[in-house]
């Protein structure tokens, strides 16, 4: 009797459990059993294996073969248990020592012909692996850059299960061709969820879908909306822009991802951690170290944009945008199920996704950009009075975005259609997106040094009563917000949004704490109605 044990992981949504792979041999008739909760794919595995153990030159055990995933509870799902099975039943069939195998993670599939392909999940399944104790990791060659940005983890990169034979076995390790650079790898195609490749004209990566040529000077007018932009961006304050078709709405939302700093080394492995799991992470590009953009279409279902979808749940828009931008167009035409889904995610920063299987919990803490028209025209307000739409069609128009979700919007903005004048003005148009940036760097640099020692990082994060008790607004600054909760204007979490937002303004300005007209400027944006104070945040423009 043979027995050998390795190490694989299984993936739930973002995190990983480290699964024992058993492999036992016992007298009696040829047969091969999988037990531990395996989906189809895993299942399949069996057929992988044997032709993958095979064609490497190895023998296959003839004996009744029982190979067992623990914990049994846990479901098991995809193909990237492959080589850690192949590698225990060679253990097994005393091949390789199985006191080697004990204490290696393996993660990967296997081809017919023994080639191991990379899956999707490496770097959530190397972290899972890492946070458990485990030093020591095996992955395809393709994913060893992945897998290599968990510190603390010996990494090893191999093509085919020849190789991993001879490495665990002391043997004079044999040279695989390497792919034609002329050619696409096949080896990288299951890394590519269908439908996103080059053939369907969307970006290569799923993270930074944006051009980085777009620069805010491109920008026509539209100064109140180029300060809820720059606001929205020192923040992470959430943005609603309302305007006619035309004004620059979206110009805008897809030059605020440029105005985000870089993301940090903890940031940066969530968001790749995400994109890897979902199938958008570029080969050549291992780590995201620049904030998201996502932009889905209006059609999109409830599932695209908060996760789910039939079997395991897969991550929506929410998460892709995570530690990002989400853009939400045409926000009106948007199922409101669907909007009325993003609430949670708004304010607990994760989306959970409740299963017969179990739950599934994904990272979701972005900055939206809601844009709309004012009517279904898009002409409702207009000087030339030139709208068509009656009365009721606006009110159904403008009801689809429920109250709820805008309470949760920081900032409001009207875009005013662009004039001649303005379309056709010589000379400077407005500040450039590397002034605005620096200043959007310099106001969360300050708020990082105020907030040194806590959980937030951004003023959008600070609860209520923190907001209330430890940094308060200067005296008689909240003033004409109080009247405003008293009026109904505002609610108990608009008023916190405000004073999250003259913070913000604080922060860009250079004051110590918001004054009167900081909170001025934070209710201008939050309510549109004019208060008095000038827009500009910079230079005038």
């Amino acid at each position: 009797m043979g027995f050998a044990r390795t190490c694989a992981v299984a993936l739930v949504g973002v995190e990983g459990v480290v699964v024992e792979v058993q492999a036992d041999l016992e007298p009696g008739v040829a047969a091969f059993t999988l037990v531990g909760l395996p989906d189809k794919s895993l299942t399949e595995s069996r057929d992988r294996v044997r032709a993958a153990v095979v064609n490497s030159g190895a023998e296959w055990p003839q004996k009744k073969l029982t190979v067992g995933l623990s914990p049994a509870s846990v479901p098991k799902a995809g193909s990237g248990f492959d080589l850690a099975v192949a590698s225990a039943v060679l253990g097994a069939a005393e091949r390789l020592d199985p006191r080697v195998l004990a204490d290696i993670v393996m993660i990967g599939e296997l081809g017919l012909d023994g080639r191991v392909r990379p899956v999707r999940g490496t770097l959530p399944a190397v972290l899972a692996a890492a946070d458990a104790g485990y030093e020591q990791v095996v992955v395809p060659e393709c994913a060893a850059a992945e897998a290599s940005l968990v510190p603390g983890v010996s990494v090893l990169g191999i093509r085919s299960l020849r190789q991993l034979i001879a490495v665990l076995a002391d043997e004079p390790v044999p040279e695989e061709e390497p792919p034609d650079p002329a050619r696409p790898d096949p080896l990288l195609a299951g890394l590519r969820v269908p439908g996103t490749g080059a053939a369907t004209g969307l970006p290569g990566a799923g993270a930074a879908a944006w051009d980085r040529g777009h620069d805010l000077t491109d920008v026509v007018g539209q100064l109140s909306a180029r300060t809820a932009v720059e606001v929205a961006a020192a923040g992470g304050h959430h943005l609603f822009l309302e305007g006619p078709p035309g004004a620059g709405k979206t110009m805008l939302a897809e030059r605020l991802p440029s105005l985000l700093p870089p993301l940090d080394r903890q940031e940066s492995l969530e968001v790749t951690a995400v994109h890897s799991v979902a199938g958008l992470l570029p080969a050549d590009k291992p780590l995201i170290d620049t904030a998201p953009y996502c932009a889905p279409h209006h059609s999109a279902t409830l599932q695209a944009l908060v996760g789910g979808g039939p079997g395991i749940a897969r991550p929506g828009a929410v998460s892709l945008s995570h530690r990002g931008i989400l853009f939400l167009d045409e926000t009106p035409e948007f199922s409101s199920h669907a909007l009325d889904a993003l609430r949670q995610p708004l304010e607990s920063g994760h989306v959970v996704i409740a299963r017969s299987s179990g739950v599934v919990r994904f990272p979701a803490r972005f900055l939206m950009v809601l844009a709309a028209n004012p009517c279904p025209c898009g002409r409702f307000s207009l000087t030339d009075g030139s709208c068509d739409c009656p009365p009721s069609a606006i009110r159904r128009y403008q009801a689809r975005l429920s109250g709820p979700l805008l309470d949760r919007v920081d900032l409001r903005v009207v875009t005013d259609r662009v004039t001649r004048a303005e379309l056709t003005a010589s000379g400077a148009r407005g500040e450039s997106t590397a002034t605005v940036a620096a200043r959007v760097r310099s106001a969360r640099e300050r708020a990082a040094a105020r907030f040194a020692g806590t959980p937030w990082q951004t003023n959008s994060d600070i609860p209520g009563r923190e907001l209330r008790t430890r940094w308060r607004a200067a005296p008689g600054a909240m003033d004409d917000a109080e009247r405003s909760l008293e009026r109904g204007v505002l609610t108990a979490r608009g008023i916190d949004r405000v004073l999250r937002v003259a913070w913000t303004v604080a922060d860009l300005v250079g004051h110590d704490r918001p004054d009167a007209t900081d909170v001025a400027l934070a209710l201008q944006l939050r309510t549109g109605v004019p208060r008095g104070v000038p827009m500009a945040l910079g230079a005038p423009a």
